[in-house]
């Protein structure tokens, strides 16, 4: 009797789904407890996103190692000051031009500058830039589509037609607007500072909030689409008749119940924005000398080329890397809406 009630023994990942409405609110999340676990097993089960879990690992560790081994190498005598020089990304140097070797492993670009140093500095910046715009998506467009969502009628009507009317708006010109436009007014406005690096500093805020405001619409309509469908459910109303305020709905049942979907768009914002930075880079709108993002590093690469000769490592390596980064989070996007996704048929 024991092997056979072992063997229709239900999966506990599944009772999430099976579990009805009317349950009081501590059994439900007790039945929930079980999807965090059903979901990591599925998400390992996906060989491409378990890859570009560890892409992004590595990557993430040479961006902390190699600044960190050129400031320990500074200090460590005269060869380590001469390696932190001879690898310092903003070191000029009598080497311009010269070719992946034993010495420059990517090369160096026109002002003799080590191309690996810079790729991996490059990387800084794109992966902030792309982190922080999609961290604006995330605040703007949980709080308007769960608002929106939850109040319908003609607060819902009223804050989605805003959305639309955003939408209208081409995003890319919209944000070369906005740096063209508001950059030079807030630098004078902020002159009398004179503080080092401002310039860098205005062109980056304008980075995070253009891209950041013209991200969140998305989410805000997932968001919104996914609140409509939990407001009028069996807990949500039992939580409604006890006296919970809507703020209260909101924090504690309806946006815990959408974090999974947040999440996975989440991941597929962070390298839509990377491409946008690296496209306002390109155009010379993006961050400004001598920082370097991946898209100023390929624009600079782009720069040099002549049909006399070619330096195809200033355009191979920083593009190599950028398109490794978008595909591995595409990836890592695809493989958490999979394991997320439970009706689809993968548990």
């Amino acid at each position: 009797m024991s092997e056979r009630n072992e063997g229709r023994k239900p999966k506990v990942e599944n009772l999430a789904m099976q579990a009805p409405d009317g349950l009081d609110p501590g059994s439900r999340r007790s039945l929930l407890v079980a999807r965090p676990s059903g979901a990591w097993s599925r998400f390992k089960r996906n060989r491409p996103a378990v890859l570009s879990v560890w892409l992004l690992a590595a990557l993430l560790l040479l961006m902390v190692a190699w600044p960190a081994t050129l400031r320990v190498a500074a200090f460590a005598g005269p060869n380590g000051a001469q390696f932190s020089q001879t690898y310092d990304p903003d070191h000029l140097s009598d080497e311009q031009f010269q070719p992946p070797g034993g010495r420059h492993w990517f090369g160096t670009d026109v002002h003799g500058r080590d191309l690996l140093s810079r790729v991996l500095c490059g990387a800084q910046i794109s992966l902030l830039v792309g982190l922080v715009g999609a961290g604006v998506s995330l605040v703007l467009g949980v709080l308007w589509g769960a608002v929106a969502g939850y109040a319908g009628g003609r607060v819902d009507s009223f804050m989605m037609r805003f959305v639309d009317i955003l939408y209208s708006l081409p995003s890319i010109i919209f944000v070369i607007v906005l740096i063209t436009t508001l950059e030079g007014v807030l630098k004078k406005w902020l002159g009398g500072l004179a503080a080092p690096g401002l310039d860098r500093t205005v062109r980056l805020l304008f980075l995070f909030v253009g891209l950041g405001a013209v991200s969140w619409l998305t989410m805000a309509r997932i968001v919104r689409g996914q609140v409509l469908s939990l407001r009028q459910r069996a807990f949500v109303e039992a939580s409604r008749a006890l006296g919970a305020g809507p703020a209260h709905i909101l924090r504690r049942h309806i946006i815990p119940n959408i974090l999974g979907v947040v999440i996975v768009y989440l991941t597929l914002t962070v390298p839509a924005i990377m491409l946008y930075e690296s496209f306002l880079s390109y155009l010379g709108l993006g961050v400004q000398p001598p920082m370097a993002s991946w898209g100023s590093l390929i624009a600079e690469g782009a720069d040099q080329m002549n049909p006399i000769r070619i330096y195809w490592w200033l355009i191979a390596f920083p593009g190599g890397f950028l398109v490794t980064t978008l595909l591995a989070l595409n990836f890592l996007g695809d493989g958490l809406r999979d394991a997320w996704d439970v009706r689809g048929g993968n548990g």
